[in-house]
């Protein structure tokens, strides 16, 4: 029977494709109003396998009904367990020795060897106003192969840090995670019959964090499902047991990480399912002051040329700050494009000035600002 959905009339051939791609049969495509287009399509018999686990879905629980605030709150408490900020770090770039995920990046630290690295990084390139896509471009081959020389290349590193900045990156980033994370996480509560704020914030942490399938299904073997223990005793079953596999792995670098666990344990034991407001998370506050807040080591200014820069008290930051760290950082460099413009920063500037026969002051001026963050 032919079933219809309204998709946007510019990504109709993208949809089509996915429908096809995925055995249903494309009807056609009829415009209809705001700028969509009705997509009519109809599950052949030799699909049929394909429509039993749709109509499962169906009939599933309803979804979680959580509140946009309460939405924000979820993910606030994966981005301190990620980035240690309540807002995600969007320039954070991590190395960890003994990580299977390698070089990591970005607001909930997506990893290189998921490929979602380089999926992200693909997208934000793929934006025209992107301000750092040409020069991110000639990485994405290396990205996409998981080479390892991109483990180590500090120039990447600091490009990866000076994107922060770009609202293009952010908010590719915001999309992405929701995509990749979020969605999928809200969808599988939904499975399950988790409806609070809380439970859908511990399988979003768990679908970022990995191994939320196996032990969700540990869980529902061992102890009982969300049906037959309540959603509370579910959810709790669930954080003991993945603390327990955290605390006992063979992989070493993911011991530590059960703060996470006693992170969710804390707010079960205060009851707090809807994730009421203001909460504190591993010490930080989580407000909606500071789920408003502008995120940390993002830099809209000052733009470079506008001051003199250099060592001072207190030390200075900013956009025109990072640029100039990158720009040294192209030059050969051994600097971290931060922001902020400290002893290392001074002895770089010094470096360059000495190597291209200029003063060697450390300041920046606004000619050597010109030149190093064009």
């Amino acid at each position: 029977m032919p079933t219809s959905m309204n998709v946007p009339c510019d990504r109709c051939d993208e949809f089509r494709q996915r429908f096809e791609a995925a055995g249903y049969r494309v009807l056609g495509c009829t415009p209809a109003a705001n700028g969509l287009c009705t997509l009519s399509y109809e599950w052949p018999a030799a699909v049929a396998a394909v429509a039993a686990p749709l109509a499962a879905a169906a009939a599933a629980p309803p979804a979680a009904s959580l509140t946009p605030t309460q939405g924000l709150t979820a993910r606030a408490i994966v981005n301190l367990f990620e980035t240690g900020r309540v807002l995600g770090d969007y320039g954070q770039v991590t190395v960890m020795a003994n990580d299977k995920g390698r070089l990591t990046y970005g607001r909930s630290q997506t990893s290189l060897t998921s490929g979602n690295l380089y999926e992200l990084l693909a997208r934000y390139c793929a934006n025209a106003g992107a301000r750092f896509g040409t020069r991110l471009q000639p990485w994405l081959p290396a990205l996409q192969q998981q080479a390892p020389s991109v483990d180590v290349d500090a120039l990447l590193h600091n490009l990866l840090r000076a994107c922060a900045d770009d609202h293009v990156m952010r908010e590719t980033q915001d999309a992405f995670f929701d995509e990749v994370y979020w969605t999928p996480a809200l969808a599988a509560a939904r499975r399950l019959g988790l409806r609070t704020a809380l439970g859908v914030a511990v399988v979003y942490d768990s679908l970022i964090h990995g191994s939320w399938a196996p032990l969700s299904k540990r869980v529902n073997d061992e102890q009982g499902s969300v049906d037959a223990l309540g959603e509370a005793a579910w959810v709790a079953a669930y954080v003991r047991t993945r603390r327990a596999w955290m605390a006992g792995n063979s992989n070493p670098s993911l011991r530590p990480t059960v703060y996470r666990m006693d992170a969710f344990q804390r707010l079960i034991d205060q009851g707090y399912w809807g994730l009421p407001l203001p909460l504190v998370v591993r010490g930080q506050e989580i407000s909606l002051a500071s789920l408003n807040a502008t995120p940390p080591n993002c830099y809209d200014g000052p733009q470079p040329g506008s001051r003199v820069v250099g060592l001072a008290d207190p030390l200075q930051r900013g956009l025109d700050v990072r640029l100039v760290q990158l720009g040294l950082s192209q030059q050969g460099l051994d600097i971290v494009a931060d922001g902020v413009f400290g002893q290392t920063s001074q002895r770089s500037v010094k470096e360059y000035q000495i190597a291209h026969g200029l003063a060697a002051t450390g300041m920046a001026d606004v000619a050597l600002i010109a030149t190093l963050a064009a």
